[in-house]
């Protein structure tokens, strides 16, 4: 399995469950990580600097025509839609897509279009169906498909969504989502406990449903 992308994306919830997927990656994780996080179109910078707390990875937003380049991590910026096309990032502005930009059909359909099967998408916890079709689309073009278990997610309804339109998708708990990326890109296991250190500051991002 030839893996050069992980594209993850989820809303409610979804702080706890992406600073534990990138502290689970661990500092040496080699590919492009594209995190699409259901965002207020005003929200700052908190999220990255939340996320940059996890890993020695740098962390930072997605900027028009910037190179995807392996060992960084790449996050949505709020009001915006993300796209990759021929090895770098793009932005726009078209309507929001299930009342929500950035969206994570549109990221996810993008990178299954530019990567196929050497793609890897992953859906988190979140409260509607966005990420569904876009997973589906990137699994019929060979990519990797990996579903948070929704017994386990802070809100279900997007992984279930996600695990309807692709139900032979890999579906792990949180906590397993790492090591099974990591395993599939033969890198060393990783020791000791796999939870995110607690955040320096209790801090909440928007309301990432808010429109």
């Amino acid at each position: 399995m030839s893996v050069e992308i992980v594209c993850a994306g989820t809303s409610w919830g979804g702080l706890f469950a992406l600073r534990t997927l990138l502290h689970g990656f661990g500092d040496d994780f080699p590919l492009p990580v594209v995190l699409v996080q259901h965002r207020h179109r005003d929200s700052n910078a908190l999220l990255v600097d939340l996320l940059q707390e996890c890993t020695a990875l740098p962390v930072s937003e997605a900027e028009d025509k910037e190179p995807v380049t392996g060992g960084r991590v790449f996050v949505a910026p709020p009001n915006y839609h993300l796209l990759v096309d021929d090895g770098h990032f793009a932005l726009n502005t078209d309507p929001p897509l299930r009342f929500s930009r950035p969206s994570i059909d549109v990221t996810l359909d993008a990178v299954a279009e530019s990567y196929g099967r050497r793609a890897a998408g992953l859906i988190l916890t979140g409260a509607n169906d966005d990420g569904a079709e876009g997973l589906r689309r990137l699994a019929d073009l060979g990519g990797t498909a990996v579903v948070q278990d929704p017994a386990e997610s802070e809100m279900p309804t997007m992984p279930l969504a996600a695990l309807r339109r692709v139900p032979d998708a890999v579906r792990l708990p949180l906590e397993r989502i790492p090591g099974y990326f990591r395993t599939i890109l033969k890198l060393a296991p990783l020791p000791g406990d796999q939870r995110p250190p607690a955040a320096s500051r209790r801090v909440r991002e928007p309301n990432p449903e808010a429109r």
